[in-house]
């Protein structure tokens, strides 16, 4: 077994950091790499995401309720329709991460998403096959960026969202599904 899992107290071996706290265990053993294809589910994650940029994605998950809350629900139509008087309600929200750049990305992305339509056909379109990319051993095989996350992050930025680098693409990737970077011998994988 590779270092980089780790056996919890039920006996399963995990990636290390789906161990490291109760509530990463959760996220790991229930969400991460599960296939999200509900255009609903993909934009609170491609939010979410965005939100974490430059921080620990623990600080995201414990403040998750509170953006679902201050997002209404990550009701695409309902963002979109987010102004000035929203952006400033956000910026005093001590639930969540008060970062006026992130915040206007998530209405930018709100209305992006509402006018790219199949905002699931579009991401998905950048799955790579999962039939040539092998198990990843340790966390040294995981990679940050790839050639689909380029791309991917490319199109968004033409569809007009924003805070979509390559690498908060490929974190969307990873979280969404669209790629399986369990360590080999996770059983979540």
């Amino acid at each position: 077994m590779s270092g980089d899992l780790v056996v919890g107290e039920d006996g399963r071996a995990r990636c290390g950091w789906g161990a490291s706290t109760p509530d990463y265990a959760a996220y790991h053993d229930a969400e991460w790499g599960k296939p999200v294809r509900e255009t609903h589910g993909l934009y609170e994650k491609l939010c979410l995401e965005a939100f974490q940029s430059g921080l620990s994605w623990l600080t995201i998950l414990r403040k998750r309720e509170h953006f679902r809350a201050a997002f209404a629900g990550f009701d695409i139509d309902a963002v979109a329709a987010f102004g000035a008087e929203d952006v400033e309600r956000l910026m005093h929200d001590a639930g969540i991460v008060r970062n006026r750049a992130k915040i206007e990305a998530a209405i930018a992305n709100a209305r992006a998403a509402g006018e790219v339509g199949d905002l699931s056909g579009l991401l998905w379109s950048f799955a790579p096959d999962p039939d040539t990319r092998p198990a990843p051993r340790s966390f040294a095989d995981v990679p940050a960026v790839t050639p689909e996350s380029i791309a991917m992050a490319k199109a968004l930025k033409r569809h007009g969202f924003r805070f979509v680098g390559p690498t908060t693409a490929y974190a969307l990737m990873q979280a969404c599904g669209l790629v399986n970077d369990h360590l080999e011998g996770c059983w979540a994988r």
